[in-house]
């Protein structure tokens, strides 16, 4: 008995009676719904003259062929040059570091967006009339190419749209701001 009273001393105390057990105070706050994730950045998006691709076309090494990597992100650039009508005509582009000869880098990036430009006509179902591919080389570098970082960006490929269907809308704004539609007509661009 001795040795229950003394690990009861050292314990916590438990009560048991019959008698009801009053709570004072309120109950928690029910968890907040967690923060929606925000949007990933999209891997594909039409922007002024160009389809902007956030990733890069990987290729096998010296080579035009398309790694299957790249696959789903030219059918990506397929469903989006399908959902934008506007689009008429878009220039595959095809660029290079400066490592190699220029005429080698001419001929690769060149081989390279006729390769992207097969792809989204026999895979991504776009019109051939729609789409043409011409290589740079290196001749329109974006970084330098006195760093590996930089020949990276350098060695990619690039949607310009040529042609597309632009509305022009005229709009008059009331004294109280609304705006009425006065003229609205499509002119390519």
């Amino acid at each position: 008995m001795v040795a229950s009273l003394a690990l009861a001393g050292c314990g916590p105390r438990v009560w048991q009676d019959n008698a009801g057990l009053a709570i004072l105070g309120s109950a928690p706050a029910p968890e907040a719904a967690p923060a929606p994730e925000p949007e990933p950045e999209k891997r594909v998006e039409v922007r002024d003259n160009k389809i902007v691709i956030n990733e890069k076309v990987q290729f096998e090494f010296d080579s035009a062929k398309i790694k299957s990597v790249s696959h789903s992100l030219l059918d990506e650039v397929a469903k989006v040059i399908k959902e934008n009508p506007q689009i008429k005509k878009i220039e595959i582009e095809g660029h290079a570091s400066a490592e190699g000869s220029d005429t080698h880098n001419l001929k690769l990036s060149d081989r390279r967006a006729k390769a992207v430009m097969k792809y989204l006509t026999g895979n991504g179902g776009i019109s051939k009339g729609m789409l043409s591919a011409k290589g740079y080389g290196e001749a329109r570098p974006v970084a330098s190419n006195d760093t590996d970082d930089g020949k990276e960006k350098n060695r990619r490929v690039e949607f310009t749209i040529t042609d597309q269907e632009v509305t022009e809308t005229k709009i008059e704004v009331d004294d109280q701001g609304n705006e009425k539609v006065i003229e609205e007509k499509k002119v390519n661009g």
